[in-house]
């Protein structure tokens, strides 16, 4: 998988993004879940060198390459066009030699891991277009993490990510952009014009009720079939019963009808014998 970077054009441009000395190589199996990469199933990568023949795992040192060429175009109005490509180059760190590389043209040749922040899933690219993925990872956290925001700037640039951070391929060509574009031409506008006001109507509150009332047949306040109330009751069920007169009540009213006179009538009328056995014979 090794080979060596062609020599630039005179007319090309190359600055390095990002370095790293020492990152870690693994091999990484098929993926089994639509969720990413775990570190879990990683194993070093281990190769035998010239000084040791015993298979040892293999540290590379990483570049970030961005290549921009400038190219004038031949047409009716000549200009210039600039190409920017970014590369990410997996290199022996003692002799340069190029190890693998991976030409960063999506956001999915880089994947960030579930279970940790130091190591990423790398899409590389060899001769004659073959593709595989290994594992990188890096010995430091400060290192990934300055690994993510050079990534993240690249896809800025090359037109990847939106300034919200959200992926413009997804956006433009994926699920996502079909709905939106799916709502634009549908799109209304419920916001009150000018001189528009909205009414609100409350049942039961205003004179609207009151005539629906009357209109039925029956009175302001009563409902179509009018049923008395039933008489109030006390808090054992039993209905309420008057108090009983009080003694001065009494006593006015008898003084309003003034004294009692008995009626003139016989001893009979009053209830006496009549003196057939008032005396004992």
């Amino acid at each position: 998988m090794s080979s060596s970077l062609p020599s630039p054009d005179p007319e090309t441009i190359q600055r390095v993004l990002f370095l790293s000395p020492n990152v870690h190589i693994y091999t990484v199996p098929p993926l089994t879940s639509t969720k990413g990469y775990t570190t879990t199933t990683w194993s070093p990568l281990v190769a035998p060198t010239a000084l040791n023949p015993t298979p040892t795992p293999i540290t590379t040192r990483l570049r970030v390459l961005e290549t921009s060429s400038t190219s004038s175009t031949s047409s009716s109005s000549s200009s210039e066009h600039n190409n920017i490509n970014t590369t990410i180059l997996l290199e022996d760190p003692s002799t340069g030699d190029l190890f693998a590389a991976a030409p960063y043209t999506s956001p999915s040749v880089i994947e960030a891991v579930l279970d940790s922040a130091r190591f990423f899933a790398v899409r590389i690219e060899g001769e004659g277009g073959r593709k595989a993925v290994l594992g990188i990872g890096f010995e430091e956290r400060s290192e990934a993490i300055d690994f993510g925001i050079c990534l993240q700037e690249v896809r800025k640039v090359m037109g990847m990510e939106d300034a919200k951070g959200r992926d413009s391929t997804v956006m433009k060509g994926g699920r996502r952009g079909a709905k939106e574009s799916e709502k634009e031409p549908g799109r209304r506008d419920w916001g009150l014009k000018e001189g528009e006001m909205i009414k609100v109507e409350i049942g039961g509150m205003g004179v609207k009720r009151k005539e629906e009332l009357v209109q039925d047949g029956g009175k302001v306040g009563e409902a179509l079939f009018s049923i008395k109330p039933p008489p109030l009751q006390n808090a054992e069920g039993l209905p309420f019963l008057p108090p009983p007169p009080s003694a001065h009540w009494v006593k006015a009213e008898r003084r309003s009808r003034g004294p009692v006179v008995p009626e003139e009538g016989s001893a009979a009328d009053l209830g006496f014998d009549d003196g057939e056995f008032g005396e004992f014979q």
